[in-house]
Parts: structure tokens; sequence; C-alpha cells
């Protein structure tokens, strides 16, 4: 398949003079106008598959209780279908950033989402828990394409300061889905059950699909790409893993991502059937959570960044995690006595709220270490999340339905490990955010720029 339209900063070009006259002068205002609008819309279908994933995983989650019953299942094995999801983005991703690396970013995409498409459709005839959660890691390797190539567009077009406020951008943007992801969920199990929510799954993916084919340009230039094969790929990977701290970003976000996954999964179940709320005050209290996030996405894009140390930064985001965790624990515990649902869903809120912090400000790190290989760094980014958070899932379910305990103990582990792979491994105060990029600067003119393949 060619390349569609270029790269989104190339589609303001100069058409050569005509000879029989003088060559007008140049329609700035036209062409700044159209590279604005191109530059929108790249954003806008770049944050819809970056909302691919609160989608497909949110708007279910009010229907997790009802799945249990419809299916005859208990809610630990219901929860994988969570899992299965996050593993299969966690070795999608592996397999489609190196080949967006070789092939440009469109052609793998494509196929990624069409195949989503039909997952998701699968996914709404599952006649057993078992057949759902095949169905769900399918859905979860198809929709990995859409994640991975959208950090890699971000990388393809950004640099330094301009891709960590990209970043936070998108935030806005994909934070938008989990604000109506659940809220749509409830909505649709007043006229009809957990598979009318799949459903319209597919039909959201389709309408992405014919999106990103019409609208959305190759940016990855040929001459950029990598012609070897798996040989070049593993060693890509691994000259980027023998990065101490790419490798520590990583960690750092994938153990955060763990956190937050710990929420996703055990809340439905928490606030439905520990504290009574009905589907539809879960999705309301889940859409304000994620307001806090898109906010605080917002405040690190528009006010922080290019002003505070993206470590600094986020190293208070990754300590207000642990104090929302232990809070969280601790009400569990019984030790401030018998707590209702408000001090609850306040923690979770401020849990919530700091991963807008937390998640761009890892990527942009990680990825400010690399340029060449940015579909494998941006595989492995989404893999070590996706990985984590897969194992995290099952374990807030371990102790059963009834008590908030296991959710908050693998919120604190995993806050305090994402804590000590950053400081550990980042080592903020020693090592540069990246090769002519500290602080989140932009690299100098002609300052070396990491490929994660010297090592």
């Amino acid at each position: 398949m060619s390349d569609r339209g270029g790269p989104a900063r190339d589609t303001a070009r100069q058409t050569a003079p005509d000879t029989a006259r003088p060559p007008a002068p140049p329609a700035r205002g036209s062409a700044d106008a159209a590279q604005r609008r191109t530059g929108l819309l790249v954003t806008f279908v770049l944050g819809g598959l970056t909302a691919t994933p609160p989608l497909a995983m949110d708007m279910y989650l009010p229907a997790l209780p009802e799945v249990t019953r419809s299916l005859h299942a208990p809610a630990a094995t219901v929860q994988l279908t969570l899992t299965a999801c996050l593993a299969g983005m966690a070795f999608g991703q592996l397999l489609v950033g190196p080949m967006s690396d070789r092939w440009g970013r469109r052609r793998p995409l494509l196929v990624g989402l069409a195949v989503y498409v039909v997952a998701t459709a699968l996914c709404a005839f599952a006649p057993t828990v078992e057949a759902l959660v095949a169905c769900r890691l399918a859905q979860g390797l198809a929709g990995a394409a859409g994640i991975v190539i959208a950090r890699a567009v971000v990388r393809d077009l950004h640099d330094g300061v301009a891709m960590a406020r990209f970043f936070s951008t998108l935030m806005l943007i994909s934070g938008v889905a989990p604000i109506v992801a659940p809220l749509i969920g409830g909505q649709i199990l007043r006229v009809t059950d957990w598979r009318g929510v799949f459903v319209v799954l597919t039909v959201v993916g389709a309408l992405l699909a014919a999106l990103v084919w019409f609208r959305l340009p190759e940016t990855l230039p040929t001459r950029d790409r990598h012609a070897g094969g798996v040989g070049e790929t593993l060693h890509a990977m691994r000259g980027l893993l023998a990065d101490r701290a790419f490798t520590g970003y990583a960690l750092t976000g994938g153990f955060a991502f763990a956190a937050l996954f710990a929420y996703i999964s055990a809340s439905p179940f928490v606030i439905q059937e520990i504290h009574g709320a009905s589907p539809q005050m879960f999705s309301l209290l889940f859409g304000l959570n994620s307001v806090g996030l898109v906010i605080v996405g917002q405040i690190n894009g528009k006010v922080l960044v290019g002003r505070v140390s993206l470590d600094r930064v986020l190293g208070i985001g990754l300590v207000v995690v642990v104090l929302a965790a232990t809070a969280l624990l601790l009400m569990s515990l019984g030790v401030f006595g018998e707590t209702g649902l408000a001090p609850v869903a306040a923690a979770l809120f401020v849990l919530m709220s700091a991963m807008g912090v937390t998640l761009p400000n890892t990527q942009a790190l990680a990825l400010q270490r690399t340029r060449r290989a940015a579909g494998s760094a941006s595989a492995l980014l989404g893999t070590s999340s996706f990985l984590i958070g897969a194992i995290a899932s099952p374990l807030v379910g371990v102790a059963g339905e009834d008590t908030a305990v296991p959710m908050a103990v693998v919120q604190l582990a995993a806050g305090l490990v994402a804590l000590a792979c950053f400081m550990g491994m980042c080592r903020p105060w020693r090592t540069p955010p990246g090769p002519g990029a500290r602080d989140g600067a932009s690299p100098a003119p002609g300052a070396a720029v990491s490929t994660g393949e010297e090592s």
C-alpha cells in the first residue's frame, strides 16, 4: 500500500511557479490554516486510537456483575476477560511495533483495526465465559495496533517539550473515553444486556477504521524504515533494554498502570457489591475520576511541561499514588472504623488524578531516548504496562467480592515498586532524561539522539 498524504507537518506544500508570469506571493494564511486543520484531524484520530483500550475496557465494566450471573461464572473467572484483553494488547504491541518500523504506520494499523472489529463482534455472541475470554484475547491482540502506532506517530512528528505536550493532549482526548464509556455502558444496560455493549463497541471500531483509512496520513518516510527482519528488530529492542533509564521509565509506567488497572478491575465490585451503588452511580463515579485524570493531564501539558522538570513532576505523581493507595488500604482494613462510599471514592479520585502526570511523562521521557526505533520502543512501553496490568487484574479478586483489601494491597505494592524503579533505575538526580533533551527540553540542533541500537 502506498503512503497516503505524507507526514502531517508536510501537508502545506508549495506548487511550482507559473513560468509565464511572476510567482504569486505565498498564501501564508491559507497554508497555515490547512496545516492547523490537518494537525487537529491527526490529533483527533490519534486520540481515538489511544481511546480504544478504555472504550473496550470501561464500557464493559458496569456489566461485569451481570456477566457473572449470565454465564454462571465466578467473579475471578469473569475478571479473566479483562486479563485476556490486556495480555493480548501486551503481546500484540510486540508484534505490531516492529512491523510499523518496517512497513510504515498505516498498513499494520488498518489490518489491526479490521481484526479488532471482527473479534469485538464475536464477543457479543460468546456462549460461555471461556469463549468470551478467547474472543477478548483476540480483541486485545488486534487492538494493540492502535495503541502502539499512535505513540510511534507522535514520536515521528514531535520531539522534547512538543512531544510531552502532545501526549498530554492525547490524555485529554483519550481521557474522555473513560468518562463517557461507563456512562454509555450503564445506559446500554437499561435497554439490553452485556452483549449489546459489544455491539456498540463493534460499530465504534468500524467507524474508527474508516476514519484512519480516509484521514490518517503516513508519518514514517520510506527512507527511515527498517529493511531488516527479526534479527534487526531483536537487536533494536536489546539496545533499548540495555539503556538503564529507558528500562526504568518503562517499568515505572508499567507498575503505575498496574495500580490503575487494579482500580479498573476491582472498582465495579467494590462500588456496586460492597457499597451497594447502582450501575449508573458506578458509571458516574468512574467518569468523575476520569475527569480528575484529564484535568491533571492538561495542567501537566499546558502549565508544567517546559517549566518544571518532567522527572520532578513524575516523582510527585508517584508519591501521590502511594499515599492514596495507603489511605485506601487503611480504610479497607477498618482502621478508621466503618467507612462509607464517599471516603473510598475520594481516595480513588486522588489516585486516578495522579495518573494524569505519571503516565504521559513516563512515555515522553522514555521515547526521548530513541528516534529511529520509535515503533519498537513504543511496543516495549506498551507491553510492559499491559503485561504487568494483566498480572494485577486477577490478584484483586483472590479474596472474593466482599472485600476491597486485595485492590488496595495491589495498588500500594504497584505504586511502591514504580517509585523504586524510578529512583533506582532512572536516577533523575544524576541521569538526563534523554540525549540532548534534559528536563523535557527539545534536543539541541545536531545533538545525538539514541536509536536504541548502539548498545
